[in-house]
């Protein structure tokens, strides 16, 4: 059986796109270093978040030097804290944020990183941030979480070191 020359070329550049697919597919998943949220963690129960060691304050933890926690809580329709009042932490710090909802799924995105997950009920999400240059951080929720949705946002705001006060850290 003969296969028309045209046929050929064709048949070649159709299994190019297909390997070209595979491989930037691959490459999305496993090369690009992007981490995706695991279950580290761990699970609380969102109805009694007010009894949590954590939870039932929300905020900024000192957990060594230039590195801090901030446990946050989502809730229709605002963070807590970062709507209200923005979540200060200070320059050069590593930054673990621990995330979980108190009604339904939110998103968490920290707008111009790559920080960026679910809000779940019950689960508490982890991710950490370096933040090296003062500046102002938007908080969005990406994932529909009801009637007022749309205005669900918050603040991060880095600080210099020399503005850092460390009475603003929940002990």
């Amino acid at each position: 059986m003969e296969i028309h020359r045209y046929e050929k070329i064709w048949l070649a550049g159709a299994l190019l796109l297909i390997v070209g697919f595979i491989a930037t597919v691959s490459y999305g998943a496993v090369g690009a270093g992007i981490e995706m949220i695991n279950d580290e963690g761990g699970q609380v129960d969102s109805a009694a978040l007010d009894e949590h060691p954590k939870f039932s304050e929300p905020g900024t933890y000192k957990t060594g030097p230039n590195e801090y926690d901030v446990y946050v809580i989502a809730k229709q329709f605002l963070y807590e804290p970062g709507t209200s009042e923005p979540i200060r932490v200070p320059a050069n710090s590593r930054v673990t944020f621990h995330v979980t909802s108190a009604d339904v799924i939110h998103g968490y995105e920290i707008v111009g990183t790559n920080a960026n997950t679910m809000a779940v009920p019950g689960q508490v999400s982890t991710m950490t941030v370096e933040f090296n240059e003062p500046r102002k951080y938007g908080l969005l929720c990406n994932e529909y979480c009801g009637s007022a949705h749309h205005a669900m946002e918050g603040s991060i705001q880095v600080v210099p070191q020399s503005e850092w006060n460390e009475t603003m850290v929940v002990n």
